[in-house]
């Protein structure tokens, strides 16, 4: 029971949320960038949020299915079609044996997330599955998936009996994600070193947009705008950093760590983006723009619990319904 890669994408690897408790033996947490449409895949089939989903870049990959299963499409748009018609994202679709899954034009967002109901076969690493291309460990092989990959599921008898001879069916149910802020605003809060800015640099930080530049990818984006100075002239000890922190450059422009972030950093960590803005922020691709907000730790946990609610709705409803379908 799996799905084979007969046309492997960009940058296609198995994630999930991350490894956490092993950075200070240097190994870094990675997992999904956009963690809030990893969730809402796994969600809208009833799953445990942090299940492990294939998260795809533009080109994508072709993938034909060997076996029955229900899948689910979340993130960017990128066109998805089976057998050539296309289907929605963030609707659940039961594809049949030797269907095929492609992807046909990138319309907006950075990377899209594939969710199979049918668990996969794979071994973690350290407690997670997340693909580290870097250690050539976790996910498949520990490498990005190629071509003739075969991916390993549990098989779901179920799904072939509620299909019949379909290719494929599309579920009664979808979502509209609540949007997660406008026009590219991207909330943050003060870093350890945001007082060695001075005033006016702290105003130009949080009046400007800044452009994510070619040089961007899962460890960080590089960023384009005014430059930036400190006012405090001192040293700064190696210390830790986490997805979203924004570290000043020597150049004085700014750069936004993202999942693959290495464990510690020398540069000035000046702000952090805040949780619920994270996938936001993922989803933007060089050559866009956006400004920055400061708030406070309260506001940014309230953000960070309304979306967990709403991803917990959209569980215990998406379970009910498909609980439904394989009795």
């Amino acid at each position: 029971m799996s799905f084979t890669i007969t046309k492997a994408g960009i940058l296609d690897t198995i994630q999930d949320e991350g490894r956490f408790g092993f950075q200070a033996s240097g190994i870094n947490p990675g997992g999904v960038m956009d963690i809030f449409s990893a969730r809402l895949a796994n969600c809208l089939l009833g799953k445990p949020m942090h299940t492990a989903v294939i998260e795809m870049h533009f080109p994508a990959p072709v993938i034909c299915f060997n076996e029955a299963a229900m899948i689910c499409v979340t993130g960017g748009d990128f066109t998805a079609a089976i057998n050539h018609k296309e289907i929605q994202r963030n609707q659940p679709v039961v594809v049949n044996k030797d269907a095929v899954l492609e992807f046909k034009k990138a319309k907006h967002g950075a990377r899209c997330y594939l969710s199979v109901l049918n668990n996969f076969r794979i071994s973690a690493w350290l407690n997670s599955y997340s693909t580290n291309i870097k250690a050539g460990a976790g996910g498949l092989h520990g490498s990005a998936l190629k071509n003739g990959d075969i991916v390993a599921f549990e098989k779901i008898s179920a799904l072939s009996d509620y299909l019949a001879k379909e290719p494929f069916k599309r579920l009664p149910w979808k979502v509209q994600p609540a949007k997660l802020t406008g026009a590219n605003k991207i909330e943050v809060i003060k870093g350890s070193e945001w007082n060695w800015l001075d005033d006016t640099d702290q105003q130009t930080f949080l009046n400007t947009s800044f452009k994510i530049t070619k040089v961007a990818d899962r460890m960080g984006y590089r960023l384009a705008g005014k430059s930036l100075t400190l006012k405090v002239k001192e040293q700064l000890v190696s210390s830790s950093v986490s997805f979203g922190t924004l570290q000043l450059l020597p150049s004085g422009q700014l750069m936004v760590l993202m999942a693959d972030h290495q464990t510690t950093g020398g540069y000035p960590r000046v702000a952090t983006v805040i949780s619920a803005h994270l996938p936001l922020l993922a989803q933007l691709k060089p050559g866009e723009e956006f400004s920055l907000a400061l708030t406070n730790v309260e506001s940014a946990e309230k953000k960070l619990l309304q979306q967990f609610n709403y991803l917990q709705r959209v569980q215990y409803a998406a379970g009910f319904k498909i609980e439904k379908i394989l009795q």
